[in-house]
């Protein structure tokens, strides 16, 4: 009789990615190692419903975080949601996943603190936890208290531990991290203004900013 496989770990981070850098990079990989992961999927949106529209296309924000994880065997590229013609919904995408995973696969969907107290304006967000763990990544300068629609979620779901979790979905946990001080908007003026991005993104990413000519000021 053949063993069954151990319960794989999963791990998605979402984003617009416009242009991805080394503070979604440096997130992901802390937590992939923290969590002991056997994949971090990063899943670029297609047309986030809470936020502006890309600046530049999906297929080259795809192409940029491709770029930008080549090599890191822990991360890799989820391009599901920008395959659908409709918003970038995260049940849709939990869903979806979990329908190709075994049942006691764990899969963890990280948020910033943010996204995590902006819960209740998502699409069916109370069945998030139906299909998977999340991970709230918390900065120590967070103060913002959590809208009162998740503080029962958080006083009946939390769970102190990260790494221990238990099933494959239901719990909340927090992990904290220290912010690199970069962003995309950050980027994205410093590219229209003709300014060096280096250093704040990868340079697989740089040099693919540069062949494309990505986010420069149109003259």
């Amino acid at each position: 009789m053949t063993a069954p496989l151990p319960a794989r770990r999963i791990g998605i981070l979402g984003g617009t990615f416009d242009p991805v850098h080394i503070g979604h990079l440096r997130s992901a990989l802390e937590v992939a190692e923290l969590m002991r992961l056997d994949e971090l999927r990063l899943l670029p949106n297609a047309r986030p419903p809470h936020r502006d529209t890309p600046q530049v296309t999906p297929q080259d924000r795809l192409a940029m975080v491709r770029h930008a994880v080549a090599g890191t065997t822990q991360l890799s590229v989820d391009a599901r949601e920008l395959a659908r013609d409709k918003p970038s919904y995260t049940i849709d995408t939990l869903e979806s996943l979990r329908a190709e995973l075994a049942a006691d696969d764990q899969l963890f969907l990280l948020l910033g603190w943010d996204a995590f107290c902006g819960l209740p304006g998502w699409h069916r967000w109370e069945e998030l936890l139906q299909h998977c763990h999340i991970l709230v990544l918390q900065r120590p300068d967070a103060d913002v208290e959590p809208p009162f629609e998740l503080r029962n979620l958080l006083a009946a779901r939390s769970a102190s531990d990260p790494t221990a979790m238990p099933g494959p979905a239901g719990h909340i946990s927090f992990v904290w991290q220290t912010p690199l001080a970069v962003s995309a908007t950050q980027i994205r003026q410093l590219l229209a203004s003709g300014k060096s991005v280096r250093f704040l993104v990868p340079d697989a990413v740089l040099a693919y900013i540069e062949a494309h000519d990505l986010y420069r000021a149109s003259t």
